[in-house]
């Protein structure tokens, strides 16, 4: 298992020898400190995700690229990240989802369109910028709507001065030609990319009463775990927001709780557990989309009716043919609750559930999550979807 130096010095072809100084120092710039023996599978996602971006960074790279930095990172470590890429000196791209972090510091924006293949470049923050592409798209559809005006008149025209003969066709000739022109004038509208169908997430049927609840937790402190005495407890449509830093144990309570092997933490017998974790460890890699999605729908459903189902998730006939972890880590989450709405759980646990999610899906999955008939227990740093589903209790572990 990787220790947190082997780690930095695989970032070097060469061996160097100031090495735990310059760890020290990137370690201070993410606003983290760790033990340069520290196993890295031991530390929570958010932690890992500090460490990919310090890896980055003792590399004192000209060009700095940053995909999707944002996941895994808390409130806090979000807004560290903000602070240290406006005062990154040298030229930083970033992919992400999430406008207000992206309007924080965005300078330009290159817009990638998936069907022409084409990269656009724009000058201005990111919100000014997406309002600039909108005001050209409604201005390309009114300019199409006004030549396909005129060209279906011109038509009409051609092809009744065709039908006179003599020299009206001379005239019906030319006029095609210049019907030809302004066909070529029509601008190509940008295909934005698809959304994914609203779906439903069924509830359990045969379940009641208190589904979850929570005695005690541990919570890390001081990278040691400490039960704290906590007192709730969920039934139907209760849903619990888990909120702390990164490291304090949201995701290892999770975890616990899908497995069963929490100590003051009880799951009701008989409940079954919808569980998304945020690095798509609960699906098979080995498996295809199509093994995966039959597993989860057992003998009830119909093979067209399976079909349609992956189909609202973007999962066509190929993806459906595809092993699991072939797949995009955006895919990968459209497959997790694809999967989940298929098994009809009585507890969702969701892990960061947005984390890869394309914006355009994130209202409709929020919308299915607040649907859900059973009791629900919640990780998410992102604001604006949390803010989408109705909380019933928030259990904040830095607290305790």
């Amino acid at each position: 298992m990787l220790t947190i130096k082997e780690f930095f010095e695989k970032c070097f072809s060469e061996k160097t020898y100031d090495i735990d100084k310059k760890i020290d120092e990137v370690l201070k710039v993410v606003n983290i400190s760790f033990p340069h023996d520290r196993i890295i599978k031991n530390l929570s996602g958010g932690q890992q995700a500090r460490l990919l971006l310090a890896s980055a960074l003792i590399q004192d790279p000209d060009l700095l690229l940053l995909d999707e930095p944002t996941n895994n990172l808390d409130k806090a470590g979000i807004d560290h990240l903000k602070k240290f890429i406006i005062n990154y000196p040298k030229t930083c791209i970033v992919i992400s989802h999430d406008a207000e972090f992206l309007n924080s510091f965005t300078q330009g924006v290159l817009y990638l369109d998936i069907f022409s293949k084409k990269v656009e470049q724009y000058v201005g923050d990111y919100l000014a910028v997406v309002e600039e592409i909108r005001m050209r798209l409604e201005r390309e559809r009114m300019k199409n709507i006004r030549l396909e005006k005129d060209i279906s008149h011109r038509k009409e025209q051609a092809n009744f001065f065709a039908q006179k003969g003599g020299h009206l066709r001379d005239v019906s000739s030319k006029m095609r030609k210049k019907i030809e022109e302004l066909e070529g004038d029509v601008v190509e509208l940008r295909r934005e990319d698809k959304t994914i169908r609203h779906f439903t997430i069924p509830c359990q049927q045969d379940v009641g009463g208190t589904i979850l609840k929570l005695d005690s937790v541990a919570v890390a402190v001081n990278h040691k775990f400490v039960n704290k005495k906590v007192r709730i407890e969920l039934g139907k449509k209760d849903r619990l927001l888990l909120i702390g830093p990164n490291g304090i144990g949201k995701s290892t309570l999770l975890e616990k709780l899908a497995s069963g092997h929490a100590k003051g933490e009880h799951v009701k017998a008989g409940v079954k557990i919808g569980y998304y974790r945020q690095d798509f460890s609960t699906l098979d890699f080995n498996a295809t989309v199509y093994q995966t999605l039959s597993k989860a729908q057992g003998s009830e459903g119909t093979e067209q009716g399976l079909r349609a189902h992956a189909a609202g998730f973007l999962l066509d006939a190929e993806i459906l043919k595809a092993k699991i972890g072939s797949l995009s880590e955006g895919q990968k989450g459209l497959v997790a609750f694809a999967t989940i709405a298929l098994e009809k759980p009585g507890l969702l646990i969701l892990d960061e559930p947005t984390n890869h999610i394309n914006f355009r899906h994130i209202p409709i999955i929020a919308d299915a999550i607040n649907d859900f008939g059973g009791a629900m227990i919640l990780v998410s740093h992102v604001q604006d979807f949390v803010e989408k589903i109705k909380v019933d209790f928030t259990l904040d572990l830095g607290s305790l």
